[in-house]
């Protein structure tokens, strides 16, 4: 079974960050990038299910970012994953989820899958519409929110989650699946894996490789825009109460409370 592991590259959040006023796009270039937190959980249930499954299971990290973004997929390959393909060029800068996912389906048909797993969404759009597009594109069964997943035979099945609960929720593969936090616990890449991961193949796909209509990727091709962008003001400083005692710190705390109507 071939796994493929959809992963991004986002700006650390404890950054600073800046926005080109003329675009209206993140500085990216600026910012240290660092593996979508989100992902990580994707890697780790690929991991499970490879051990799992045994055999001649893979698992394929598959991901469109600058030249620098190797250093995001060589984490992903030290946590244990067999090798990786990147997409790669100018060209795919401003595009948006509707344009990555037409860029990673036309991707994953390229190399191939049996099962596409994604984290729910990304620490600098949190949209998470990017899983079902792809899956939309590819024609395959979109499964979201996963917290648990389970692979029988030629079938995947997960326990979704919704507001009361969860569903149970299942498919024929080939399939896409996003996973949330609370599937797993990701581990972290050990001295050797992070060895290992030098020597592990990145196959680096151009447009033309993957077959890409130009119209449909960049800024050109994307559906959505941003018309204005504001930066978060800075945080006023908290008050900090000295009591003797619990009982009159608790006061204190009310007190401050009623004053700001906060309750």
């Amino acid at each position: 079974m071939k796994i493929v592991v959809a992963v991004k590259q986002v700006p650390d959040t404890n950054a600073e960050k800046t926005f080109d006023p003329q675009t209206k796009r993140l500085n990216r270039s600026a910012i240290e990038n660092v593996l979508n937190p989100f992902d990580e959980y994707a890697i780790e249930e690929a991991l499970r299910c490879k051990e799992t499954l045994g055999g001649d299971t893979t698992v394929t990290i598959l991901t469109m970012a600058p030249q620098r973004g190797v250093d995001v997929v060589r984490k992903a390959l030290g946590m244990g994953a067999d090798n990786a393909a990147m997409i790669s060029d100018d060209a795919i800068g401003g595009s948006d989820t509707m344009a990555t996912a037409y860029l990673l389906a036309l991707a994953l048909k390229h190399i191939g899958f049996d099962l596409v797993l994604c984290g729910t969404q990304s620490t600098d759009a949190t949209n998470g519409i990017v899983p079902a597009a792809i899956a939309e594109h590819l024609r395959v069964p979109a499964l979201t929110y996963a917290k648990k997943l389970e692979i029988k035979a030629s079938a995947v099945e997960i326990q979704r989650e919704v507001e009361t609960g969860y569903a149970r929720v299942g498919s024929q593969l080939p399939a896409v699946v996003s996973v949330t936090k609370g599937i797993n616990e990701p581990r972290y890449p050990t001295l050797k894996g992070i060895m290992g991961a030098k020597k592990k193949e990145i196959t680096m796909l151009t447009l033309a490789d993957i077959g890409a209509d130009l119209a449909r990727i960049g800024e050109a091709g994307a559906k959505t825009q941003v018309e204005s962008f504001t930066p978060v003001g800075a945080r006023a400083r908290g008050e900090v109460f000295v009591a003797s005692d619990p009982k009159e710190g608790a006061r204190k705390i009310l007190d401050f409370l009623i004053a700001k109507k906060a309750i």
